[in-house]
């Protein structure tokens, strides 16, 4: 599926319809990009969903009509000229003698934390 722009004319008066209708449009998944003019009380959807499913639902709230849908070319992108990359200094690599981690074995622990056990 191919991303769509589509066009709903919805018939929303009240401040909490309006929130209820974005809250149930942006639950769909698919949904990319969601705009609400209230002077027309147009709703434009961008994204890869149904539209039908979301004018079904949104009939429930409020009226709910479907203008247009159109499909959404993506942007072509630029071939971008390649450029050469500047030569890093020689990196100076130091082996590791020893692991630094916050329950390090060492041996002196064995002898002077862990007593023998003479009750067995």
């Amino acid at each position: 599926m191919t991303a769509q722009k589509s066009v709903l004319q919805l018939s929303v008066h009240e401040e909490r319809i309006r929130k209820r209708v974005w809250a149930t449009v942006s639950k769909f998944s698919g949904v990319t990009s969601i705009a609400i003019d209230d002077k027309t009380g147009k709703m434009t959807l961008v994204g890869e969903v149904d539209v039908s499913r979301i004018v079904k639902k949104l009939r429930k709230l409020c009226n709910a009509e479907l203008v247009s849908v159109e499909v959404v070319k993506p942007p072509e992108k630029k071939p971008e000229p390649e450029n050469p990359a500047p030569a890093k200094p020689a990196e100076i690599v130091v082996p590791v003698t020893h692991f630094n981690y916050a329950y390090q074995y060492h041996s002196s622990y064995v002898n002077s934390y862990y007593q023998p056990c003479e009750n067995y």
